[in-house]
Formats: structure tokens, sequence, C-alpha cells
């Protein structure tokens, strides 16, 4: 017993004397995320960074840090992202670490704090088309207004923001004069208010942001969301669909089912998925793709052209409703349609392939002489033959040969009954005769 009661007196001291020792800066609580912005901008990685700022909001996250490297991208993905940023309500730190370009401009700036690396650049964020050509007025003027907004929303001058974007505005300080889009280095980010500190080291951020305690956590695209950014790529879109009518197109001159139609749907089904996982789509779009496809299976088997006409616009309507930008969705189609049509001419001119499904529903048997069909009798027989004429010819009528009744036509003269004819030609049952003088 009083060993006992000897433990238990020193356990207690020990517990009283631990609790006054002053408590190490490791026990901090505070806890951050760092999430990469990489590769070009798309719907895909609105998706994934929508994933990743829930994440560190149900876990409590004090600041999520955004490691920015991409040349840029969509325009409406960017500003679904730059609106996610300034809705959420962690602290949003966009770490420049190479570049941000363009759409990565326009993100960054949708941050709470900037930081870059030495070395880095930030800017040239004028809005382009498809082509590669300065879009319209209207988007511009769009694309100007939300890099202003995003620059003064976080209290930066809004003067710098319009320069990334617009060539007319002079900056010569800062190598942008009139005719040149802005981008600043690191040093010069800081020098005019657009970057909070230049930093190399993650280590060096969290300091900075006064979190160096903290927990730090990566969030990493997993690999549906990796196939997903990759499938709505803008440029993979048009060759996505294009494999599918190809390949669908190819079917129709093979027999049975075989590797261009399971190439065809899987590129398809592959386009619905990445714009699924995306949140681009929903089953209702899938849904409406399938329903398209069985009309158009059925327009093979019933009456009429409805049919057809509506599994048509069926898919179309699936795929733009699958889209975010109907714009480069109609261009898309419209290139995948083109490869398809010009496939089926070089099938049909050059290989001399036909459709097998045209089979079902058009008829090309013949009953041909060659193969032992006949029609009606030819009566060669008759040819140089003389006969009597039973009836009036007027021109048709009725002539004996011997005593065989045959029904003939006159070249185009009436010959009375009784006249004695001769047989000039026979053109199958056709049995032409002339009076004879």
């Amino acid at each position: 017993m009083m060993v006992r009661k000897i433990f238990s007196i020193v356990a207690l001291l020990v517990g009283i004397v631990l609790c006054f020792l002053p408590q190490t800066s490791n026990s901090s609580n505070d806890l951050v995320y760092i999430v990469p912005v990489e590769d070009t901008v798309e719907k895909g990685l609105y998706a994934f960074l929508e994933r990743a700022i829930e994440t560190a909001q149900e876990n409590g996250a004090d600041a999520v840090i955004l490691e920015v490297n991409t040349p840029g991208g969509a325009v409406d993905a960017a500003a679904k992202i730059g609106k996610l940023l300034s809705d959420s309500p962690i602290k949003t730190v966009a770490w420049v670490n190479n570049q941000a370009l363009s759409a990565g401009a326009f993100i960054s700036l949708n941050a709470d704090e900037i930081y870059m690396v030495p070395g880095s650049t930030m800017g040239s964020a004028a809005i382009i088309d498809s082509e590669g050509n300065t879009a319209d007025k209207k988007a511009q003027s769009y694309w100007l207004a939300a890099m202003k907004t995003a620059a003064e929303q976080h209290g930066r001058d809004p003067k710098y923001a319009l320069a990334m974007a617009d060539e007319s505005i002079d900056l010569p300080d800062l190598g942008a004069a009139k005719g040149k889009l802005l981008t600043v280095t690191a040093e010069q980010a800081e020098e005019i208010g657009y970057s909070e500190g230049t930093v190399t080291t993650q280590k060096e951020l969290l300091k900075k942001i006064g979190l160096e305690n903290a927990e730090v956590r990566s969030v990493e695209e997993s690999f549906a969301e990796k196939i997903a950014r990759f499938i709505t790529h803008p440029v993979v879109v048009p060759i996505l669909l294009t494999i599918g009518s190809l390949g669908l197109v190819v079917e129709l001159y093979s027999p049975g089912f075989g590797l261009p139609g399971f190439m065809g749907l899987s590129s398809l089904l592959l386009f619905f998925y990445g714009h699924m996982v995306a949140g681009l789509a929903g089953y209702e779009a899938l849904l409406l793709f399938a329903i398209g496809i069985v009309l158009i299976v059925l327009e093979l088997f019933l009456p009429g052209a409805i049919w057809g006409v509506l599994g048509v616009t069926a898919v179309l309507g699936s795929l733009f409703l699958a889209s975010g930008n109907i714009v480069h969705m109609a261009i898309s189609i419209l290139i995948a349609i083109v490869v398809s049509l010009m496939v089926s001419i070089i099938m049909v001119k050059v290989f001399g392939k036909k459709m097998k499904f045209l089979r079902r529903i058009i008829l090309t048997d013949a009953t041909k002489t060659e193969q032992g069909y006949v029609s009606n009798q030819n009566r060669l027989d008759l040819i140089g033959r003389e006969g009597l004429a039973l009836t009036d010819l007027r021109p048709s009528g009725t002539v004996l040969f011997d005593e065989e009744r045959v029904d003939v036509v006159t070249e185009g003269s009436f010959i009375k009954k009784g006249s004695k004819v001769k047989v000039l030609k026979t053109e199958g049952a056709r049995v032409v005769v002339r009076i004879l003088e």
C-alpha cells in the first residue's frame, strides 16, 4: 500500500509540473492546404479547385495556397474559378511559381494575397478567340471589366490589371509601352502592389502569411479529375467528337460491329464521362444522348423521317447540354461533321463501299436474264414469218401464223382485216408487223 501511495504522489507532482511548463509552438492547430493550379485552365480545373476548397472548408483550414503555374486557358473557366475564390470564406493565397499568364493572371488577382518566386511572371491577359485572333469588342469589354473588378476587390490599382489585357494602355516604365501587353516580374509586381512579397520556398511563404507552424496538407488531382481535365480541354473536345463520328461512319460501311464502332462509342462515352466528372454535365445529358441513338435506330425500321430527325436533334442537344460553351461546342460539332462527310465521300467514290444498313431499306436484288429469270417470252422465232390479219390492226390486233394466234402491233399504220402481214421484229412480248403489198 505504501508503494502505491508513493507512486500516486509522484504521478500527481509530475502532472502539476507539466501543466506549468511552457507549451511549444508545435502544438499549433493551424491548417493550410496547398493546391496546384497547373497547365491549361479549363472547366475540369474548376471542378478540382471547387473540391479542394470544399475539403479545406470542411476541415477548418486557415488558408488555401494556390501554387500557380499556367500559361492561361478558357475565359469562361477562369471566370468561374475567380468567382469561386472571391466567394470563399477561407483565406486564399496565390503563389506564382514560374508563370501566371492570361487566365492564370486573372485567377491570381482573385486571391486575397499574391506571392511570387524570383524569376516568375504574371500578366499578358488579352482575350483571343479559338483561331488565335483578337476577340470581338463585346468579349473584350467583358474581360476588361472582369480584370478591373478582380483588382479593385482586393485593393489593387486596376490600371495595371487593365494594361495586362489592353495593349492601348501606355506603361513604358514597366516595359509595356502602347501596343504591348503588361507582363510583370516578381520585383515589378511587388513594386506596384500586385504582390505581397517574393519568396523562394514554401516555408518562407508560410512565415510571410503568419502560418509557419501550421499543418500543411496537399490536395492532388484524382485520376478521374485528370482524365476530366484532359477531355474538357478546348483542343481535345473537337478531336474526341471527330473520332466518335468517324468511328460510327466507318462502321456503317463495315460488316458486323467491329473496331471502328467500338472506337466511336468509346470516344462519345469518354466525352460525357469527362464532362460529368468536371461538373459540366449531368445524367440528363447522357440520357438524352441514349434516347437520340434509339430514335435513330428506329428510323431504320419505321416509315417516315420524323424519328431520324428527332434522334439527331436529341444527340446534338445532349452535346450542347454537356458543354459549358455553346460557341465552342458548335465549332467542334461542325468540324466533326465536315470530317465525317469527307470520309464518307472517300469510302464511296474511292473504295466503292456502300452503307450496310441501306441494304435493309433499299431493294438491291435484280432478276436478270443471265441468272435464268425471264419476265416474258421473246418470240425471236417469228421474225420474217408471214401471217393473216384476223382483226383490223389499229395499230394492234391479232394475226394468225399457221394455226397460232399472236397479238401484234403495226409500225403505226392501219391494216385491214384479211391482209397479209410480215413480222419485222420482236421486242419481248411486242411483235411488230408490216403489210405485204
